[in-house]
């Protein structure tokens, strides 16, 4: 059964999250999309990992941008997983699944990480099979400077009707929202907008269940096969 849905960092309740055994729990799951998050090394490489350090997700102590890829390499992202590059999760999924990559940018923290990212995307051929989203907004600009073709989004914590212009200026067809603020009238002004909806992350079974209602949403969950069932259910 293909779930339409986006996998959280993975499968964080079972694997250690961002690394390539959870997404492959995802796609045999049956995902249609995986979400990861991606921060740059001292060295200029995107690498997936959630947090601006590796202390919590790690063995190790400091911050991401303070290691090359060979020292992060040397680091135990759980259960003798190690952190992945960006080119390895994308050639993992190519062909496979639609990657949802969130820029963990925060003003101007990580210099050229929308650059690196690109790259990234355009030398593993996944231009068509990914998504580029941000809480920073100026990320996203820069993101559709540098490529007009990829599909880009916005996230936001609440329901923002303001949103659409600027998504429309900026061609930005994904919009990922914290999960509580969904009503039926703002998934009605998205499709309005013809913009596609994410929210994030509703894990626990009679939410999961309830937005079963909304064919078109996306949902971006930690908890894979509780919405696996909930979409069996419907």
């Amino acid at each position: 059964m293909e779930i339409r849905g986006l996998a959280h960092r993975g499968y964080p309740l079972k694997f250690p999250e961002n690394t390539i055994r959870g997404f492959r729990a995802a796609l045999e799951l049956g995902f249609t999309h995986v979400e990861l998050d991606v921060h740059l090394t001292r060295d200029g490489v995107p690498v997936v990992i959630h947090d601006p350090s590796v202390n919590r997700t790690t063995n190790g102590q400091g911050l991401v941008k303070s290691y090359t890829l060979q020292e992060l390499r040397e680091l135990d992202a759980g259960d003798g997983e190690r952190i992945p590059t960006l080119e390895e999760a994308l050639l993992f999924a190519k062909d496979r699944m639609i990657v949802d990559i969130e820029l963990k940018q925060t003003g101007d923290f990580y210099p050229g990480l929308e650059e690196a990212a690109v790259d990234v995307i355009r030398r593993t051929g996944m231009e068509k099979q990914v998504i580029v989203t941000s809480f920073d907004h100026y990320a996203v600009e820069r993101t559709r400077k540098l490529h007009n073709g990829l599909d880009l989004g916005l996230i936001i914590y609440g329901a923002a009707p303001a949103v659409f212009p600027y998504m429309k200026e900026w061609n930005i067809r994904y919009l990922s929202m914290k999960y509580v603020f969904l009503t039926q009238a703002y998934m009605e002004m998205c499709r309005a907008e013809n913009v596609q909806l994410i929210v994030w992350t509703p894990d626990d079974e009679k939410t999961l269940s309830s937005l079963t209602a909304y064919s078109d949403l996306l949902v971006c969950t930690n908890n894979l096969e509780g919405w696996a069932a909930a979409l069996r259910q419907a």
